[in-house]
């Protein structure tokens, strides 16, 4: 596989979006989590409108588009990180990890079956089979940990949370591709996050305890940081390169992000945070990696014109 376009993008994507946590993490921890990922996406939706609506010359989207664009939009972010970040809340980083991660390339390539935008590759599904082996062993034991010794029905509903944010994404992303072949990926990434991101701050004013006073902004000053980190890398960029490759490569290869955005993570956390990785640990993220280059290796196989 050489250096391409396309893999130089999901190089990008991925060290991009293996770093994202920092944001989050600051983020949540002074506001709340809904109103942040709001706030977010409705900032970084607008601006990516604005800049693809001029860009493209006034380009807008057919009336009969509107209803497929409002589905992804609520599948892909209110959907997707409304129950993430609820569920984050009652179950551990590992299990969220192993859950969201795992599912999410799997609900790509089966979304995009089901409808018809790609054609079964037994190479590329071995390579999702591969990485989700690396992950649980990535992973597992610290799941498997903390699975055991909380319970409880939040625990259970948390997990399940946690799991149907990664195939809403999923389904969100195999329906935005269609639109992506008819409007500029621009357009499609600044509206399904300003719609996305608009539910989810009316969801957190009618749900979430604190989101009134959190639009007053005094979040602190990390918080503003993970914010502006967020809104400029992880959407702004990272977001309008993920539109790009679905519509150029498929759900299935640039779901493949999954397997090497936890492994940046973890080699993040190592080199800044102190922490630690153990021969296991690093035999799981070797096999992640190879998943991710054989989900990303050949051609791409051609779905619905």
């Amino acid at each position: 596989m050489g250096l391409n376009r396309n893999t130089l993008m999901f190089m990008l994507l991925c060290a991009i979006w293996g770093t994202t946590w920092i944001g989050i993490k600051a983020g949540i921890a002074t506001v709340p989590p809904l109103m942040f990922a709001g706030t977010r996406f409705t900032t970084a939706g607008a601006v990516l409108w604005l800049i693809a609506h001029r860009g493209a010359g006034g380009c807008r989207i057919a009336g009969a588009d509107l209803p497929r664009t409002a589905i992804a939009s609520l599948l892909m972010i209110t959907l997707c990180y409304g129950a993430l970040f609820w569920g984050m809340q009652h179950v551990d980083s590992g299990t969220a990890a192993v859950l969201e991660m795992s599912l999410t390339p799997i609900a790509l390539m089966g979304f995009a079956l089901l409808l018809g935008e790609e054609r079964f590759d037994r190479r590329r599904a071995g390579a999702i089979a591969l990485g989700v082996l690396g992950l649980l062993a990535l992973f597992g034991p610290t799941a498997w940990a903390a699975w055991t010794t909380a319970g409880g029905w939040l625990a259970v509903a948390g997990a399940a949370a946690v799991s149907g944010a990664a195939l809403a994404y999923g389904w969100g992303a195999v329906l935005a591709r269609p639109l992506l072949r008819r409007y500029p990926s621009g357009v499609i990434a600044g509206a399904t996050t300003l719609i996305g991101g608009l539910v989810l701050m009316v969801l957190s004013l009618a749900l979430e305890p604190g989101a009134i006073e959190a639009l007053s902004g005094r979040w602190g000053w990390a918080a503003w940081n993970g914010w502006l980190f967020l809104v400029l890398f992880g959407s702004l960029i990272g977001y309008s390169v993920y539109m790009r490759l679905l519509r150029d490569i498929g759900p299935t290869r640039s779901g493949a992000y999954a397997f090497v955005s936890p492994v940046i993570a973890v080699a993040l956390g190592i080199a800044v945070f102190g922490e630690t990785a153990g021969p296991i640990d690093i035999a799981a993220m070797i096999v992640m990696l190879v998943a991710a280059w054989l989900a990303m290796a050949g051609q791409e196989q051609a779905g619905r014109p």
